[in-house]
């Protein structure tokens, strides 16, 4: 048998790899001769013309990785057609996959995304004692230990228990590697059957009523343009990431006012918002590429977000995010229907969205029981 590398170009500028496996060929009475072959798609791809150092180093490892799963074929066909069993899935590393997953990651999503995979890992590191993990070992028994090991064992940097949702996301990630294995063929039987993930818990979303809003209009901030940015977030509903590396270059000029144009980092998808002229006034006048020039995640500027929401009055536990929540629940209030909020939100499921919906609800329920006793 022959293995090949076939490279397929797509659209984008991209170019897919598979394997294909020639198994010789046949010639029928009439002379048609056919090739007889397989195809493997290996979820790998290489930029046709990389225009970075960046797209070069991919291509370079992604070819790596790509010669590395040919000549792990080759033998394990060489393997069988001996009579043995092939030993390189079972005794392929776990880690290793892990990393290769993680560095695939790391290049194409955001920063807080990858490290959640990041934690993912170390905590799978801390559960084996730092010991390099072989697919032979994920055993349902190790996928349930793990498991419990992140709902009542791992801990934070501050030596504190995971949070039920954390543990979730950490999980997952280790799911989503096995998950991937399994697709592959290096595991041929799924060690995750019957165990379920970790249920995740609803935080409360902290979000600001509009009287609270307009307190904080009303109060001096001792950080302007933190007190700037958290209000266009709550007239937006744009996240921290995204507004804090927001350019005026896409701030595009419509005919009856002002849009932005922009990728989300979380998400990587392209949004669409149309500014009112209150959120456009928050924006100040252009000093620099950057809009909100001197904005910086700090534990300065949260400690200053929170004091200048109790100057307002405001006693909640206000984050930044506190104000994409305000902006959902008051799009939701005055009567926008959930699709459209979604959108506007960037969210890839509705059933995110539905979260702020159920607190609407809650606040109906809350107001109705306020009705005052009537006598009855």
């Amino acid at each position: 048998m022959k293995v090949s590398i076939e490279k397929r170009k797509v659209k984008g500028g991209k170019v897919n790899l598979r394997l294909v496996y020639y198994h010789g060929s046949t010639t029928d009475k009439n002379g048609k001769t056919t090739k007889h072959r397989d195809i493997e798609t290996l979820d790998l791809y290489l930029y046709e013309k990389p225009r970075s150092s960046i797209e070069r180093q991919h291509n370079k490892d992604t070819q790596k990785l790509a010669d590395t799963i040919k000549a792990k074929r080759i033998v394990e066909h060489e393997s069988g057609k001996h009579g043995f069993k092939a030993p390189t899935k079972e005794k392929a590393s776990f880690s290793e996959f892990f990393i290769l997953i993680m560095e695939e990651k790391k290049k194409n999503t955001a920063a807080s995304s990858y490290a959640i995979w990041d934690s993912s890992y170390k905590q799978l590191l801390k559960y084996c004692s730092n010991s390099e993990l072989f697919f032979w070992e994920i055993t349902p028994d190790f996928v349930q230990g793990f498991k419990s090991y992140l709902q009542h064992e791992a801990k934070t940097k501050s030596n504190k228990l995971l949070s039920a949702n954390t543990a979730s996301n950490y999980f997952n990630k280790f799911r989503a590697v096995i998950k991937k294995a399994h697709n592959q063929g290096i595991i041929t039987t799924n060690p995750l059957q019957d165990i379920d993930s970790i249920k995740q818990e609803d935080n409360k979303r902290e979000y600001l009523e509009l009287s609270e809003l307009k307190k904080l209009v009303q109060t001096d901030c001792n950080n302007d343009v933190l007190k700037r940015a958290f209000l266009f977030s709550c007239l937006t509903g744009m996240r921290w990431s995204d507004i804090n590396k927001l350019l005026w270059d896409e701030i595009k000029k419509t005919d009856d006012g002002y849009r932005v144009v922009f990728h989300q980092k979380k998400t990587k998808g392209l949004q669409y918002l149309d500014l009112s002229a209150q959120a456009y006034s928050l924006m100040g006048e252009r000093v620099a590429d950057r809009v909100f020039t001197g904005l910086r995640y700090s534990s300065y500027n949260n400690t200053e977000l929170l004091r200048w929401c109790l100057d307002a009055g405001v006693l909640k536990h206000i984050t930044f995010h506190s104000a994409r929540h305000t902006f959902a629940v008051s799009q939701l209030t005055m009567g926008t229907d959930i699709y459209t909020v979604s959108k506007l939100l960037g969210h890839s499921e509705l059933k995110t969205t539905q979260i702020y919906a159920d607190i609407i609800d809650a606040q109906r329920k809350e107001a109705m029981l306020k009705i005052p006793d009537i006598g009855l």
